[in-house]
């Protein structure tokens, strides 16, 4: 997979101390295809200093047509953290296996 041309323009970041996590809504601009939820779990990561294991894409939602995406993305403090709190689908389709399965 060669390197992915992703722009992050974050709206809102906000930590939520009630559930121990940090929520980023961002804005997306790509070229080509729409990036995968690891793709863009990494790189938000990445920005934010937090490792990717510990974050979670709840949502990319693109326009028809349009080059770029809203996204949601939920970074917790501990990787324990992240399973007591999030469901069992999400934690699923956030992983590298779901992912490789869709291509």
């Amino acid at each position: 997979m060669g390197v992915i041309d992703l722009e992050v323009y974050v709206e809102k970041d906000r930590y939520n101390p009630l559930l121990k996590r940090r929520e980023i809504y961002c804005r997306l601009g790509f070229e080509g295809k729409t990036p995968t939820r690891s793709e863009v779990r990494a790189k938000i990561a990445g920005l934010m200093n937090a490792e990717p294991e510990r974050a979670v894409v709840d949502y990319i939602k693109t326009e028809f047509g349009k080059t770029e995406a809203k996204c949601y993305v939920k970074i917790y403090d501990t990787v324990e953290d992240l399973h007591k709190i999030e469901e069992k689908h999400i934690i699923e389709r956030n992983s590298e296996k779901a992912e490789s399965d869709e291509g």
